[in-house]
């Protein structure tokens, strides 16, 4: 699916907020690289978002990256060298889609679904730490877990859970456990919490590492469009 132009609008001006920028900052870029040094800093963001690129951080690495290319600064590499004197380590690139509208995914069966925090918290200790990183849903505030009931019992299969961005952006995430991947439950929580974000007028955000290929085909298969990337390091 596409994005309305006002929405492309809409997203640029959450991220410019999220960044520190003037609200209409990558409106006016015009193909500039964005620049704004904070010495308070504790770490390095380069941000593109449909064509117009912002980069934040302290001055030492804004004059380091000066004649770097747009598509040196994608690279997590690029940041973690030009950072290295200063700690540069962790968190990496991901890749940013963008939804205005999805189609509704329909369940085959009856579904249970929970809002509660405790379904999450027990789903998330199924899971690989590593998977629990990335999604983070401890810091998305609408949760939805799909329960699954069998002999009196409900067990936690899959999350699809949102939190505001700037009032603006409904940044996503979506967590299954292992032996119920595959099977649709990670697009089905993920258009239950999408609609639910839609229906409170926010735009969707999905953000995924670019090395996690289950994320982007997921991603592409509900109708997400790609809208540019993030990378960051962690300093020191």
């Amino acid at each position: 699916m596409t994005l309305e132009p006002g929405s492309i609008d809409i997203i640029q001006l959450a991220w410019g907020r999220r960044l520190g920028l003037d609200d209409g900052a990558f409106a006016a870029a015009a193909g500039e690289r964005i620049t704004r040094a904070d010495e308070s800093a504790r770490a390095v963001q380069f941000v593109r978002l449909f064509g117009n690129s912002a980069l934040v951080g302290p001055q030492w690495a804004l004059d380091a990256a000066a004649g770097l290319s747009d598509g040196d600064l994608a690279q997590h590499v690029t940041l973690l060298t030009i950072t290295r004197d200063h700690g540069g380590h962790g968190l990496g690139a991901a890749a940013l889609f963008f939804a205005d509208d999805l189609p509704l995914q329909q369940p085959s069966e009856e579904l249970t679904v929970s809002h509660g925090n405790p379904e999450a918290i027990e789903l998330e200790s199924a899971c690989p730490p590593d998977d629990v990183n990335e999604v983070g849903l401890s810091d998305l505030e609408h949760r939805f877990t799909i329960m699954h009931l069998e002999d009196g019992r409900r067990t936690p299969v899959a999350c699809g859970a949102y939190t505001e961005w700037e009032g603006i952006l409904a940044h996503m995430g979506v967590l299954v456990a292992p032996e119920w991947r595959r099977r649709g439950l990670g697009s089905l929580a993920a258009s239950i919490a999408a609609h639910e974000a839609l229906a409170s007028g926010l735009t969707l955000q999905w953000r995924s590492d670019v090395s996690n290929q289950g994320s982007l085909a997921m991603a592409r298969s509900l109708g997400f469009t790609a809208g540019g990337i993030q990378t960051s390091v962690l300093l020191g």
